[in-house]
């Protein structure tokens, strides 16, 4: 299986390269709504959407061939991504272009791009860093991306391929003791994702969620605060305002995703040190469900922000590039059922207390639920053999991130 792993640097074009970046990007973006207008919805082939407009794109918005080819797969992408959501495309708009080999080039001797505008050939400099220098030395990319970003510079997004290693097999930890069951569960790490602590792990560790939650609390009273003023202020203010806005535009975002990357970043490495497998929790439409249930407006933000999507797919892609296993499991029933006994408990907040005199486990939830997730995903590793009514079947969704299938009632003898 290979990985693409995206490298995005800072270009420093001349005013006149600028200039010529500003009109591939609008040109391209025209081709494309063209290519969207002109072909029936239905189709999203790349080659046959190609075949019907190419020469047209081509004679009317001065694009190189392999733009035009470039455009109508962006085309057949972009409706086969909104196909699956049930969605139309409706507008494209001139903040990228793809580029392939024949157009894109990384000049490794001066740290800089060789791309295609719509004047011809020109090289461009590049603003890389430590961590982009060592992963592009010595590297010949084939793709890219030239996009615009919101604070108004322009970016290359240079796409780098690699075999990612072959996973580790789990294997029982023999030091541990115990019954080869409990073998197994100590090489399996289950993780439970939540709102009031980030992630919590079967191996006890755990990232507490109240610095995003303050953070993302501060964020909108400022953004509410501001907005009011550019509204309402005066003509001085309203631009004070919208330039403050604009300043703190992505620094919620940006702090969200570095923090989920120190969090899948340890969970992976423990996982590697050990020799795990890494089990998580399916919560696939899962903000759909809880937004039909009645709630505070500030309680619906704080749950349509929680970003455990970009979380999961970090440990997954983390995940293929150290080997380490990660598969996810069905989450039903794991918050309100004991890791000990396996019997139905109570849960009350961050607590959970199992109902059975013989057990009376009591304890923090999100590690009762880590646990039962480790359980799960032990079955899966261990593929047992008989009824497949105590595993479950894997496969991936629309958005290429794994999805856990259980298997139909009917079908457990």
């Amino acid at each position: 299986m290979e990985q693409v792993l995206t490298l995005v640097c800072k270009l420093n074009p001349t005013q006149k390269q600028a200039l010529d970046i500003e009109l591939v990007l609008k040109a391209f973006a025209d081709a494309c709504n063209y290519t969207n207008q002109k072909v029936k919805p239905q189709i999203t082939s790349k080659t046959t959407i190609q075949n019907m407009v190419y020469n047209e794109i081509r004679a009317c918005f001065g694009l190189s061939a392999n733009l035009a080819v470039r455009a109508c797969a962006r085309v057949g992408a972009n409706r086969k991504t909104a196909k699956q959501k049930d969605k139309p495309v409706k507008v494209f708009k001139p903040t990228s272009a793809d580029y392939d080999a024949r157009i894109f080039s990384f000049r490794e001797k001066d740290w800089a791009v060789s791309l295609t505008l719509m004047n011809g050939r020109e090289h461009i400099k590049i603003d890389a860093g430590n961590y982009q220098r060592g992963k592009l030395k010595g590297r010949k990319p084939t793709s890219a991306q030239l996009c615009k970003h919101r604070d108004g510079n322009y970016y290359i997004h240079i796409q780098i391929k690699d075999e990612p290693p072959t996973p580790i097999k789990s294997t029982p930890l023999a030091s541990t003791g115990g019954t080869p069951a409990t073998q197994w569960l100590n090489n399996v790490i289950g993780v439970d994702f939540g709102r009031r602590d980030i992630a919590v792990t079967s191996n006890g560790d755990k990232w507490d969620g109240k610095q995003i939650n303050d953070v993302r609390d501060k964020f909108s009273r400022v953004r509410a605060s501001l907005q009011h003023i550019a509204t309402k202020g005066t003509r001085s203010t309203r631009r004070r305002a919208r330039q403050i806005l604009k300043r703190l535009s992505g620094k919620e975002r940006r702090f969200q995703q570095w923090l989920n990357h120190n969090i899948s970043k340890s969970i992976i490495q423990d996982a590697l040190k050990n020799h795990a497998v890494v089990a998580i929790e399916d919560l696939t439409g899962i903000r759909e469900r809880t937004n039909q249930k009645s709630r505070n407006k500030t309680e619906r933000r704080r749950s349509n922000s929680w970003s455990f999507y970009q979380l999961r797919s970090f440990l997954e892609y983390k995940g293929i590039q150290f080997g380490v296993e990660v598969i996810a499991v069905p989450p039903a029933w794991t918050s309100l059922t004991c890791h000990q006994c396996l019997r139905i408990g109570l849960r009350s907040d961050k607590r959970f207390k199992c109902t059975s005199e013989a057990c009376s486990w009591s304890g923090d939830a999100d590690y009762n639920g880590s646990k039962n997730i480790s359980a799960i995903g032990a079955v899966f590793v261990n593929q047992p053999r008989g009824s497949n009514c105590l595993c479950c079947n894997l496969s991936t969704d629309s958005s290429g991130l794994l999805k856990a299938h259980t298997v139909p009632s009917g079908q457990c003898g």
